[in-house]
């Protein structure tokens, strides 16, 4: 039997519980999961790549199939990369699917053999966001049933520390 080899990309800036509730599901599906973070210079992001990186880390690390990279360029060059034949993509509401569905079908023109898959969001998490979780942290609100306890330490008191 092939491995079974996915892909869960995104900026991650930062992690929400939802973001890591999709991982767990997926990770009793797949072999392996690559948690492909996005490195695009062209997007100010509130976290840096590196501190995106370890509170992805952080927040999966109970995970033993999961492996946290960075990336840029296409994603389908990635996927080829580390041998995927998935992308995980978590759906919270119908307007999330008309955009991903636009992604997943240029995806699959690029290349044939990559298929999406679509995760519903739980929905205790179907109304969270990052830019929420943000706004929310900088205006000093209560974040803690929103994300990982790494990115609670990170945005105590609404600040990048």
């Amino acid at each position: 039997m092939k491995n079974k080899i996915a892909i869960c990309p995104g900026s991650f800036d930062p992690i929400t519980n939802g973001h890591v509730d999709i991982i767990e599901r997926a990770s009793k599906i797949f072999d392996k999961i690559f948690i492909a973070v996005l490195e695009n210079p062209d997007k100010e992001s509130f976290f840096s790549l590196t501190e995106r990186l370890r509170l992805v880390k952080s927040s999966v690390s109970h995970l033993k199939n999961i492996e946290v990279e960075s990336f840029h360029g296409l994603l389908v060059e990635y996927a080829r990369r580390v041998s995927a034949k998935a992308i995980i993509r978590g759906l919270r509401a119908v307007s999330d699917f008309e955009y991903e569905f636009q992604m997943a079908l240029t995806n699959r023109k690029m290349d044939a053999e990559l298929e999406t898959i679509f995760f519903m969001t739980d929905h205790k998490y179907s109304y969270l966001s990052s830019s929420y979780v943000k706004q929310i942290a900088v205006l000093g609100g209560d974040i803690k049933d929103f994300v990982p306890p790494a990115v609670l330490k990170k945005l105590k008191g609404g600040k990048k520390q």
